[in-house]
């Protein structure tokens, strides 16, 4: 097939002098320049810049709702994986929880006979409000008797594991939580205001009561009940930069069974409680 080619308006031609081949003859080829040559017209190109606007308009309707997606993924992992540190921590008794001291930074206990008493860091402002779901009915009295409260992950095991049935009373256990896990920029030694109060917080509501059993008054009832309890730990988020939770915050709950006594053990006039996995006894 013999295909010719000439640029013409361009300056380039096959020079006159040179005598070609044979192979040279038949590969040589004619460009025709034309000024019709095809091309979009006004109406096409507007017609294409409507379709991609529609699309742009699509995807950026989109976008909001993954990144929503990936934040609420992102905070159950997180949940998830703090539930299990400290439904550990709880069920062992405080052994090697001091970490705790870096993220529990709010305690509230409340019961019909005292009112409320509120545990907080040095790092809290005693004028802290604690969550809407404990504000709603009362304000936490702030005990300020540091170090006795919050100072060391044995004080805060031990009040997070006071049983829901005591001082005569029901009692309501509240913990304020910085996210054990996440993103290790948020996690101490920092010490910028502005990253640690823009952390990832939750709530945590803490029950610990005795498994129900159809006869309490047998003697394997009463045994049952003083060496088997359940450990309920309902986690509320997001804490707001305000200190209260939305308005329909996140809900997860978690539950274990625990075998073994709680054991009590009094520090400045603050009774705690623990968890004896290893010990049993049996019910008079």
């Amino acid at each position: 097939m013999k295909i010719k080619l000439r640029i013409k308006n361009y300056g380039l031609r096959m020079p006159p002098n040179r005598a070609a081949s044979r192979a040279e003859a038949d590969s040589s080829f004619e460009i025709r320049h034309s000024k019709f040559a095809p091309a979009f017209t006004l109406v096409e190109i507007a017609i294409s810049l409507a379709i991609i606007g529609i699309a742009l308009v699509a995807i950026i309707g989109v976008l909001p709702w993954g990144m929503n997606a990936q934040r609420d993924n992102r905070e159950r992992t997180v949940i998830n994986e703090d539930a299990t540190i400290l439904m550990e921590d709880i069920r062992n008794g405080a052994r090697g929880a001091d970490d705790l001291t870096n993220y529990v930074y709010a305690i509230a206990i409340t019961n019909a006979a005292s009112g409320g008493a509120g545990y907080l860091n040095p790092e809290v402002s005693p004028q802290m409000n604690f969550p809407q779901s404990v504000a709603q009915n009362i304000f936490p009295t702030v005990n300020n008797n540091w170090p006795s409260t919050l100072a060391s992950g044995t004080n805060i095991v031990g009040l997070l594991s006071t049983p829901e049935y005591a001082y005569g009373s029901t009692n309501h256990i509240y913990a304020c939580v910085r996210s054990i896990s996440g993103p290790a920029v948020e996690k101490p030694p920092q010490d910028n205001d502005i990253v640690v109060g823009d952390s990832f917080r939750y709530e945590i509501i803490c029950e610990n009561v005795p498994v129900a059993t159809p006869d309490p008054n047998s003697t394997y009832g009463a045994n049952l009940t003083a060496n088997l309890h359940e450990l309920r730990l309902t986690f509320l988020w997001p804490i707001l930069p305000s200190g209260q939770l939305p308005s329909r915050p996140a809900r997860q709950t978690y539950r274990a069974l625990i075998a073994g006594q709680v054991a009590t053990n009094a520090v400045n006039g603050l009774m705690l409680y623990f968890f004896q996995p290893q010990s049993f006894t049996n019910a008079p």
